[in-house]
């Protein structure tokens, strides 16, 4: 997707209390010139990176959470637990982070360019849940790859990995509405049915009482 931004001038910019930057920039025509103010939340915990700069890049991406896990399975077979759309080391680049359980039980991280589906390169994890893994997959008929295109009708899926924990085990999915609000789904093992992540939800709610 090509993208032309035309800024004649950044005429001012200044920190305002509250963690905002205030940014004025100005853009010309043939008639004259406009200004333009764009407010920025600067958030403490993600390096001041809004979460709609997140949410654009997510939707911008060309290459799907399904696609870039079949993507990484042709170059790395085996079984995918868990894929991400992530900053590629602490990066504005954005890459597909996904991890592969090999049959020799190898883990190896898969990046995915999220542009062309183009595997960008892998390495070896060390992991101590394997057999934690393959006892929840056991008896599964719902891939990776399958739940995130189930959950990609309730959004952009971000990112799809496997809940080995507790008693239900699931896929979980976090998907990126248009208007950027974020969701967390599960989707069962067997069926492949999608609902929202209530134990989610509570959490919120819980650090909203807080």
């Amino acid at each position: 997707m090509k993208r032309n931004i035309v800024i004649a001038a950044v005429t001012a910019a200044a920190l305002v209390g509250g963690g905002t930057a205030t940014a004025l920039a100005t853009t010309g025509d043939d008639e004259g010139s406009a200004r333009q103010a764009a407010n920025t939340r600067l958030s403490d915990d993600d390096g001041g990176r809004d979460d709609r700069d997140d949410t654009a890049r997510a939707a911008s991406t060309d290459v799907t959470a399904p696609e870039a896990i079949a993507s990484a399975l042709k170059h790395t077979p085996g079984t995918v637990v868990s894929a991400e759309l992530d900053d590629e080391d602490d990066s504005d680049k954005v890459i597909w982070k996904v991890d592969v359980l090999s049959g020799d039980n190898g883990w190896h991280s898969v990046s995915v360019d999220p542009s062309t589906g183009k595997v960008l390169g892998s390495h070896t994890d060390d992991e101590d849940d394997t057999a934690q893994v393959r006892a929840a997959l056991k008896g599964s008929s719902v891939t990776a790859e399958e739940a995130a295109k189930a959950a990609a009708g309730k959004g952009v899926v971000t990112s799809v990995d496997l809940d080995e924990d507790g008693r239900n085990k699931s896929w979980e999915a976090e998907t990126r509405a248009p208007g950027g609000a974020e969701q967390d789904w599960k989707i069962a093992l067997n069926t492949g049915k999608v609902t929202a992540d209530r134990s989610d939800a509570q959490d919120d709610d819980s650090d909203a009482q807080d």
